[in-house]
């Protein structure tokens, strides 16, 4: 018989604010966020486990924000706490999708959502970092653990609540199964090529237009067919932002702009109309993420110009009235927005059922590192194309992690390491912690005695 008290369980879990100065160099800056300083709300799962090389092993995650109110989404992981410690490892990691339902399903913790903003972040935090365990436990990476495994297995991590009538559990498996044919070529070429990116290092908002174009440059001759700028402060600025952006990059490149929520519908339509001339690719976040009926009129309004959103859709359930409306052209997912991996299983599978290509978001700490697995896992065993679909990327803050993004000619290199990528440097987090960390402590003490001398801050 099995000793189930000296099996490993989890037996702590840490939650730290860390936060980068972006906004002072404006890295980040668009319509609705000009200052932003990027920011992860980081979890530790601890237990008294070992994972695949022998070392105590660890499940590593985060949610992202921008800054101010950091503290609040570390408080929410932090009420999770009594819900995860004493957990048996074996059993979460033989099955995520129980933390998942758990999770949940906990009908106090639903009431403060239910399934959307900070509650659900700190959720989706959680079970990222379950996976993260998993992964390192299994000795592999996310993108492969969730490859290899059987189609039944992973239809049964997904909670099919409200999205059954679009994507019943059965369907789920035949769409795993289909998308298990050929996987082991289609593996060989991501291992050798990579995945492809876009990215939108050059169009942050505050920038110059010789800082665009020196990074667009930059990024045609480092191998990107597509570059992203943000719009929607001032019409005649994009105006003359796209051409400049298209006069540099030539007709070749796709040019995606992205308006971060910023407008009514009838002026999404006239403001994408007015950059048509620049031959805009698509048109991202133009209106409140929770329009769905507004969504699918723009959609129809900037034709053949294309409509993506995402980055802050709630859950699945609005992907999937999003795809039931035909209301986008490009699902954007996001990897720490929604629950976790779980959720992002359901919503990769309505995408693969309606046809349409996922282009995740990855602007902001950490996100690259975490969303380059479920891209890569959907080409290997789901999809099975990488056609028309581009992970986004940002050249910021990957030096904080140990196992960062690595980018060759355009494409994202498939990670080989355990794990989700998510583990941050232990200098990083002692530099970066809000607000006690040496980076902070500093400031704070370089902006006194500035005060002292009379010199502004």
């Amino acid at each position: 018989m099995t000793d189930h008290s000296t099996a490993p369980r989890i037996t702590d879990v840490d939650v730290i604010d860390i936060r980068f100065p972006t906004s002072r160099e404006l890295d980040g800056s668009d319509a609705m966020n000009p200052d932003p300083d990027y920011s992860a709300a980081y979890v530790i799962l601890r237990t008294d486990g070992q994972d695949s090389g022998g070392e105590p092993l660890e499940g590593h995650a985060f949610t992202f924000t921008i800054g101010r109110g950091n503290e609040v989404q570390a408080t929410a992981i932090t009420a999770l706490r009594e819900h995860v410690v004493g957990r048996p490892v074996d059993a979460v990691c033989a099955d995520p999708g129980t933390v998942s339902r758990d999770l949940n399903g906990d009908s106090q913790l639903r009431w403060l959502g239910p399934e959307k903003g900070v509650m659900h972040m700190a959720i989706g935090a959680v079970v990222n970092a379950v996976w993260d365990m998993a992964a390192r436990r299994a000795g592999k990476p996310v993108w492969k653990l969730l490859a290899d495994a059987e189609p039944e297995w992973l239809a049964d991590q997904v909670d099919y609540r409200y999205i059954e009538d679009a994507l019943p559990r059965e369907e789920a498996v035949a769409l795993l199964r289909k998308g298990r044919e050929g996987a082991a070529a289609r593996e060989e070429r991501l291992l050798a090529r990579g995945y492809p990116a876009y990215t939108t290092s050059p169009g942050w908002l505050g920038y110059s237009d010789e800082k665009l174009v020196r990074l667009a440059r930059r990024a045609v001759a480092d191998g990107f067919t597509q570059i992203k700028l943000k719009v929607g402060a001032d019409l005649a600025d994009d105006v003359r932002r796209m051409r400049t952006a298209r006069a540099t990059v030539g007709p070749d490149i796709r040019i995606a702009v992205d308006a971060n929520q910023r407008w009514n519908v009838g002026e999404a339509i006239e403001w994408t109309k007015a950059l048509a001339e620049s031959d805009p690719y698509w048109i991202e976040e133009p209106t409140s993420p929770d329009d769905i009926l507004g969504h699918a009129a723009v959609r129809r309004g900037v034709a053949p110009v294309k409509v993506a959103t995402g980055e802050h859709v709630h859950n699945r359930v609005v992907f999937k009235q999003l795809l039931q409306a035909a209301a986008i052209d490009v699902v954007q997912m996001d990897a720490a927005r929604v629950g976790g991996v779980n959720e992002n299983l359901a919503i990769l599978l309505l995408a693969a059922k309606y046809g349409v290509p996922v282009c995740p978001h990855a602007g902001g700490v950490g996100l690259c590192e975490l969303v380059q697995h479920l891209s890569m896992f959907d080409f290997v065993a789901l999809s099975a194309t990488t056609r028309d679909r581009v992970i986004e990327y940002v050249d910021h803050l990957h030096e904080h992690f140990e196992t960062p993004v690595v980018m060759e000619d355009g494409h994202y290199t498939a990670p080989t390491a355990p794990g989700f990528s998510s583990r941050m440097h232990a200098a990083s987090i002692d530099t970066y912690r809000y607000p006690d960390g040496a980076f902070w402590t500093a400031d704070r003490a370089a902006a006194a005695a500035a005060l002292e001398k009379g010199i502004p801050a």
